[in-house]
């Protein structure tokens, strides 16, 4: 495999979002503090996902409303310090996403409640159970370890003939997913291969290890770094003819081959549902944990066909979405 330059993602290592967000504070204004651990600022669909479920449930940007955005553009060593600048903010409440940055959140931040995002919320030790989070960390969790075991099995289907798989894992997202898909691939009698991603420039290695290895294909496991380099990912799978499945069906309309998660935009509008009840004054250790009850298979056939892959039955019959 040639080595080859990623792009470098554009932005602040520190955003707040919009300008207009900045407005002075006042009584009947509040602050909401977004962390987010990727290494872009939020891709399509989103922040407009979360600012229209604010909007439908009366706090509008501009008006009795201020978003204060961090992201961490050069990794995740950032966290701590974009945690601090949203205590020092003065926010409400803290969306925090992904398994790590909700952890820094509650460390940098003595009382403001938290309203994580999270890959596996119960493996990062931030609530004591989904039924009654305690603390002040509440939130919803996308099931990341169980999707990605079942993402291995589509990818199987997709590819029958598989023996050897990569799967990309941010470590900061914890072991869960690793453990899951482990005992998922001895089950479908499947080699798997784990590879660390913890910046953009370690994808250069990983399928480097990927390609000596002789991989068949590549499971992206679920995480806010990993779901901000898809463009980078998808671009690399094509060029060594790597099939891999995604944890978002934007991942799919973006030219990558499989994907099997629960709707993002869904998501991001329950994660604005949640820190609205916060806003309103309801109490976080009430507020159960919210698990996503629709999950989607999309299949790109412009993808599969460049791969030299023939549509499945199977895959086919499953899919919500065909990209034709």
């Amino acid at each position: 495999m040639r080595r080859r330059e990623f792009i470098n993602v554009m932005g602040g290592i520190a955003v707040a979002w919009p300008l207009s967000a900045r407005a002075q504070r006042s009584d009947d204004l509040k602050k909401i503090g977004v962390l987010w651990p990727g290494a872009a600022y939020p891709a399509p669909p989103r922040m407009t996902a979360f600012t229209q479920a604010l909007r439908q449930l009366g706090f509008v940007e501009g008006q009795n409303l201020a978003i204060e955005l961090r992201y961490a553009r050069d990794g995740i060593q950032q966290l701590p310090q974009l945690a601090e600048e949203l205590a020092r903010a003065n926010v409400d409440v803290i969306a925090a996403f992904g398994d790590l940055a909700p952890k820094i959140a509650h460390q940098k931040s003595d009382k403001i409640p938290i309203v994580a995002i999270s890959d596996d919320i119960l493996a990062t030790g931030l609530v004591d159970s989904l039924s009654r989070p305690g603390g002040r960390t509440t939130g919803l969790t996308i099931m990341s370890a169980e999707l990605s075991a079942k993402r291995l099995a589509m990818l199987r289907e997709m590819v029958p003939n598989m023996s050897r798989v990569a799967a990309l894992w941010d470590p900061t997202s914890g072991a869960s997913q690793v453990t899951a898909t482990e005992t998922a691939a001895k089950a479908l009698g499947l080699e798997l291969q784990i590879l660390e991603v913890r910046h953009y420039v370690d994808l250069d290695g990983a399928f480097r290890k990927a390609y000596a290895n002789r991989a068949d294909g590549v499971n992206v496991f679920g995480s806010p770094l990993l779901a901000s380099l898809y463009r980078e990912i998808i671009d690399v799978t094509i060029k060594c003819n790597l099939p891999a499945i995604y944890q978002w069906r934007e991942h799919v309309d973006a030219g990558g081959l499989l994907s099997y998660g629960p709707n993002l935009t869904a998501m991001w509008r329950q994660a604005g549902t949640i820190v609205v009840k916060v806003l309103k004054g309801a109490r976080v250790l009430d507020l159960p944990i919210e698990q996503p009850t629709k999950f989607e298979l999309a299949v790109n056939a412009r993808t599969a066909k460049a791969l030299g892959l023939p549509m499945q039955p199977s895959v086919l019959v499953a899919a919500d979405e065909v990209v034709e």
